[in-house]
C-alpha cells in the first residue's frame, strides 16, 4: 500500500473544496491532497447540463485567486443590463485552469482524481483508485476536510423515486438537447432545475403549449436585480435593507415572503399560489415572463408512476401520451443540512457559514482556520447555517448569520483579508458609500437591526 502525508486532506473538488485550499494556499505554507471520485475538479459542474449557468454573476464564483470570466455586463438575452454568468462548459475549463495554473506550480496540493475516501483506520486514512482498486494509505498532520457536506443532487446521477413503464421517455436535462420531435414535454420539477429546463425549451421556440409543467410545491425566487456586484454594489444594500424591515415586522415565515414581494425583492411564478420552498434561486424578470407563458401547471403531489397514457400523482392522475418526453428534474439539488459543527478537533467540515454561495462561505472557512485561532473562536466565527430549504430555514439562516457578520468585521485580520477577497460578494460596497440610496439603505438596516434579531428569535423559536 502507498503512503502518503499531508497537512490537510480534503475530500470532494467541487465548489467548496476548491476554494477552501486555495485559501490555504495562499494563505499558508501548508500542503494539502484533494480526493474526487470524478476525473477532473469542479464537483457537480462535471456533470451540469449544457444550457445550465451560473444563479449569481460570475464575479463572486471560482476561487479568490482566479477570475472567472471578465466582469462583463451582458447587454443582450434574459440576462441583459447584469453582469455575465458563466455556463457548464465555461466553469468546466475554469477549474481545470485552476488546477493546472494555479494548485499543480505550487508543488503544495495533490490531485487524486477517480478516487474514493473510504475512512480512516487507526487514525490514519484510506482513499482508493476507483479504476484499479488500488489503496493509499494518508497521514494527515493538521485536518481532515470534508467539503462533501453540502454536495448537490445533480440530475445526471440521480436515480428517480418513481417507477417509469416500459414505452415511457423519461430524460435527464443533460440529454434532453439530443430529443428530436417529441409529442409533447412534461418537466418534472418545480426547482431551479424546472425552470431552467423551461426557460430553455421556450427559448429553443417550443410552443408553451407543448409543455407540461408538474409541480409538486411552488418557489420563492429572489430578483436578480439584487445580487449585483462591484458597480451594481448598491443593490445588494436595497436587498438587505427590505430584508431586515420585513424581518422586523413578519408575523412568521410567509408574512415575510409576501412583505418581500410587495417591495419587488422576490417573486413567484403564480402569485396566486402559496409557495414555501426557498432554496436560493435567484431569476431574471425575463426567466420569469418566459415561465409564465406555460399555462398547462399541474399541482397534484408528487409524481409515483410513468406509463405511455398516464401520469400517476399523489392526489390524482393525468393523462399521457405515447412520444411524449419526460424531463426530471426532480434532483433535490443543493442538500439540506441540519445543524452541525464547522471546526472539530482534527475535522472541518464545510457547511455554508454565509448567506452567499458556497465559494465564499468555504473560502472564509479557510481563513479563519489559517488565523491560528481555538476552536472555540472558529466556530464563534464560522457557526454551521442549517439548511432547510424553505422560509423558516432562510429565516433561521438569518436569524443565526445576520449578528456572527459583526463579529467577523471586529476581527481586523479577517476583515482585511474579506475586504480584497474577490469571492466576497459585497466587496466593492465601500466604494459606493457616498451614494444617497446606500446611505439610506444602512441607516434602515441599522434601525431594524434588533427589531428584527428580535422578531427572528420568536419566530424561528421551536414550537
Amino acid at each position: 500500500m502507498d503512503v502518503l502525508e499531508t497537512d490537510y486532506l480534503i475530500i470532494g473538488a467541487g465548489a467548496s473544496g476548491m476554494a477552501f485550499a486555495d485559501t490555504i494556499l495562499s494563505e499558508t505554507d501548508h500542503e494539502m491532497i484533494l480526493v474526487d471520485r470524478r476525473t477532473q475538479p469542479g464537483g457537480h459542474w462535471v456533470d451540469a447540463y449544457p444550457f445550465v449557468e451560473l444563479h449569481q454573476p460570475s464575479a463572486y464564483y471560482g476561487v479568490n485567486s482566479l477570475p472567472l470570466g471578465a466582469d462583463r455586463i451582458d447587454t443582450s438575452g434574459i440576462n441583459a443590463g447584469f453582469y455575465e454568468r458563466a455556463g457548464a462548459a465555461e466553469i468546466q475549463q475554469y477549474y481545470r485552469k485552476v488546477l493546472a495554473d494555479v494548485f499543480e506550480p505550487s508543488g503544495r496540493i495533490k490531485f487524486q482524481s477517480a478516487s474514493d475516501y473510504l475512512g480512516a483506520q487507526n487514525g490514519e486514512h484510506i482513499i482508493q483508485s476507483n479504476l484499479t482498486s488500488r489503496q493509499t494509505l494518508v497521514k494527515v498532520r493538521r485536518v481532515l476536510v470534508d467539503a462533501t457536506v453540502t454536495q448537490s443532487t445533480i440530475p445526471a446521477r440521480h436515480v428517480p423515486k418513481f417507477d417509469i413503464d416500459d414505452g415511457a421517455t423519461l430524460v435527464t436535462p443533460n440529454q434532453l438537447v439530443d430529443i428530436a420531435n417529441p409529442k409533447g414535454i412534461t418537466v418534472l420539477g418545480a426547482g431551479k432545475t424546472g425552470m431552467d429546463v423551461c426557460v430553455w425549451l421556450l427559448q429553443q421556440g417550443v410552443d408553451p403549449d407543448e409543455i407540461t409543467w408538474v409541480r409538486p410545491r411552488d418557489v420563492w425566487m429572489t430578483d436578480r436585480t439584487y445580487a449585483q456586484p462591484l458597480t451594481m454594489a448598491g443593490s445588494m444594500i436595497k436587498f438587505g435593507a427590505a430584508a431586515m424591515q420585513a424581518a422586523a415586522a413578519a408575523s412568521d415565515a410567509d408574512d415575510y415572503a409576501l412583505r418581500m414581494e410587495e417591495q419587488g425583492m422576490m417573486f413567484r411564478v403564480d402569485p396566486t399560489i402559496g409557495a414555501v420552498v426557498n432554496r436560493g434561486a435567484t431569476v431574471s424578470r425575463p426567466e420569469l415572463t418566459l415561465m409564465r407563458q406555460i399555462e398547462r401547471v399541474v399541482r397534484k403531489g408528487y409524481v409515483r408512476a410513468i406509463s405511455q397514457t398516464r401520469v400517476i400523482m399523489d392526489d390524482g392522475e393525468i393523462a399521457s401520451n405515447p412520444g411524449r418526453v419526460f424531463v426530471d428534474c426532480t434532483a433535490p439539488g443543493l442538500s439540506t443540512t441540519p445543524a452541525s459543527t464547522i471546526f472539530e478537533d482534527g475535522k472541518i467540515s464545510l457547511h455554508f457559514t454565509t448567506r452567499g454561495v458556497a465559494p465564499w462561505s468555504a473560502a472564509l472557512v479557510g481563513c479563519v482556520e489559517s488565523l491560528g485561532l481555538t476552536l472555540e473562536e472558529k466556530n464563534r466565527l464560522c457557526p454551521a447555517l442549517p439548511r432547510t430549504g424553505d422560509m423558516s430555514g432562510f429565516l433561521n439562516i438569518m436569524r443565526i448569520g445576520l449578528p456572527v457578520e459583526n463579529e467577523r468585521r471586529a476581527v481586523s485580520e479577517l476583515s482585511d483579508w474579506s475586504a480584497k477577497a474577490r469571492l466576497n460578494p459585497g466587496r466593492a460596497i465601500p466604494d459606493h458609500m457616498n451614494d444617497p440610496d446606500v446611505q439610506a439603505g444602512f441607516a434602515a438596516m441599522f434601525q431594524n437591526f434588533q427589531p428584527a434579531m428580535e422578531n427572528l428569535d420568536r419566530i424561528c423559536r421551536p414550537s
